[in-house]
């Protein structure tokens, strides 16, 4: 490539802001990478209730276990997994968990998931349209309940989101999405659900799967409120 085009594709590249001749926007394209090589989460609509297990790909014996958290409570009935970078994804999970307590203040009621989902990827769009800051490198996955109705939302990097029956964010999310697309059935029960999850983790990750690398929460239709399980009930919760 001629050098004077060189510095064009590379002025594309710096900003942004700016759409490339190819009408995308390349810092963007460049943050979906970053998302993909962050680790997989699995959420899924039961029959009874909702849930999302992530892969916490923390391995190493001097981390405490319980600070290398991917599930994060937003209110007492809405939960969120983060792949990417996973100090962009506080940020915004900091502002959703404020934006719920006013609600609750305000309305004296619980936000329904997908106002959560919504002013997340507001914020995420914002940085993909003004100068100064890069765009959040970052996919969001919502889940939670809206009375007794459980949903789930995923957010890209771009602030699109929306509402899936079971759907998969991270490392090798295309080939777990045509694992869940062939498997995948309303009618599983969470238990059933976490199971298929886990199986499809396994024959993705190979020799690598190992059931402590996973943490896991949940909400049951008729409870209201989240759950968690961490790598030792796990494997408990699927006998």
């Amino acid at each position: 490539m001629p050098i004077d085009m060189q510095h064009q594709a590379m002025g594309y590249d710096r900003t942004a802001t700016m759409f490339s001749p190819e009408g995308t926007i390349l810092q963007v394209e460049y943050a979906q990478k970053t998302v993909r090589l962050g680790s997989a989460s699995i959420g899924m609509i039961c029959s009874d209730g909702v849930f999302i297990l992530a892969d916490k790909r923390v391995k190493d014996k001097l981390v405490i276990q319980k600070s290398a958290n991917k599930i994060f409570e937003i209110d007492s009935h809405i939960f969120v997994s983060a792949a990417g970078i996973v100090s962009d994804a506080r940020v915004l999970i900091e502002k959703a968990q404020l934006i719920a307590q006013q609600h609750r203040i305000t309305y004296d009621s619980p936000i329904e998931p997908e106002l959560i989902i919504k002013e997340m990827s507001n914020l995420k769009q914002q940085f993909t349209q003004y100068g100064g800051a890069r765009p959040f490198g970052v996919s969001l996955m919502v889940a939670g309940l809206r009375g007794k109705k459980p949903e789930l939302y995923t957010s890209d990097v771009t602030g699109n989101y929306f509402s899936y029956h079971a759907n998969a964010i991270g490392e090798n999310d295309e080939k777990i999405k045509e694992k869940l697309r062939e498997m995948y059935k309303p009618e599983l029960t969470v238990k059933k659900g976490v199971k298929l999850a886990l199986d499809i983790f396994k024959d993705v990750q190979g020799k690598s799967f190992d059931m402590e690398r996973f943490e896991m929460v949940y909400i049951l239709n008729t409870e209201g409120h989240l759950q968690k399980v961490n790598e030792e009930q796990l494997k408990e919760f699927v006998k």
